[in-house]
């Protein structure tokens, strides 16, 4: 399985620097960078010429770049078949998507179409966002919340230009819409490429964790009336599974639309094993980890999605609890 990262961020936040570090910077990968820009951008002029069809350029650390404008199953189809022909080598996948794109649909194809899912790992997604002029951003445009909803971390760019109140509060804030994404100050790209790549935000192994100062913030006082928030269902008795899993089949055929990511840690009756579940809109996979041993049993879920009834979804989820 090749693994893929899906670098995001709206226009002028800094992917593309971010970008050119990873293509320069000396590291153990092979990395084919897939720029899905459709002309808006590039990574370099220098490293990329535009032209009508796919560009691949080699580069001299051995990574491998192109341009797409197409179908994104086609083209990772082919970089893979030209891969096993020996044309080009790599080991890991970048895809960047467009400045102004909503990651969600491009994260389901991951998992929806078989010609990618049987060769192609997702292993997360990265944020850029710019804490200068990213708080407007995400005031007037769906897709930028749209990004740090779906993020499993956050880059926070252009710090250097705000004082330290101004990053705190854009942090607090990046918290509220998603709590389970580490946020990491970055400037010019000066970003280590494991911040990056290899990072387990799909990993169904990787134990459930919250950003430890989401659950300090006031979460519930959305100061910037942000659509997109998270909330975390906690309880220390088990779920019925029968009742649970009818429960979030209703709550994905009402909301899934809206519900951008969520993850749990679940207890369940009957199990003594901890089972881990995650979903991306309507699709949710679920599996069985180790027992729970010393470890207390407990179910943690977070959700992160746009306008959800979080007090409902609570009292539902309380209603599939073995009494």
């Amino acid at each position: 399985m090749i693994p893929v990262t899906i670098l995001t961020g709206f226009l002028g936040a800094g992917k593309t620097t971010l970008l050119n570090r990873i293509l320069t910077e000396n590291h153990d990968y092979k990395i084919a960078i897939i720029e899905n820009e459709f002309g808006q951008e590039n990574v370099d002029t220098d490293l990329l010429v535009q032209s009508d069809k796919e560009q691949i350029v080699n580069m001299n650390n051995g990574c491998v770049c192109c341009t797409i404008r197409g179908d994104l199953s086609r083209i990772l189809t082919d970089l893979r078949l030209r891969r096993e022909k020996g044309e080009i080598n790599f080991d890991y996948i970048v895809l960047e998507t467009s400045g102004v794109a909503n990651p969600g649909p491009v994260a389901q194809t991951f998992f929806m179409d078989d010609a990618i899912a049987n060769f192609f790992r997702l292993d997360g997604v990265v944020t850029v966002v710019d804490a200068k002029h990213g708080g407007k951003t995400m005031d007037e445009e769906d897709a930028a919340r749209d990004q740090v909803g779906f993020a499993d971390r956050i880059l926070l760019s252009k710090t250097d230009l705000c004082s330290e109140e101004e990053n705190k509060a854009m942090e607090a804030r990046l918290r509220q819409m998603n709590a389970r994404a580490p946020i990491r100050r970055v400037n010019m790209g000066d970003c280590p490429v494991n911040e990056v790549l290899n990072i387990a935000g799909f990993n169904m192994n990787d134990v459930l964790d919250v950003d430890p100062a989401f659950l300090n913030d006031d979460h519930h006082l959305h100061h910037h009336n942000d659509d997109i928030h998270s909330f975390v269902f906690e309880s220390d008795r088990a779920f019925d599974p029968m009742k649970l899993e009818r429960y979030i089949g209703s709550l994905t055929s009402v909301y899934g639309q809206d519900m951008l990511r969520y993850k749990g840690l679940l207890y369940l009756d009957g199990v003594d094993r901890r089972v881990v579940f995650q979903g991306v809109h309507m699709l949710a996979v679920s599996d069985v980890l180790d027992a729970w041993g010393d470890r207390t049993p407990s179910n943690k879920i977070v959700f992160i999605g746009r306008n959800l009834p979080e007090e409902a979804i609570c009292r539902g989820l309380a209603t599939c609890l073995v009494r």
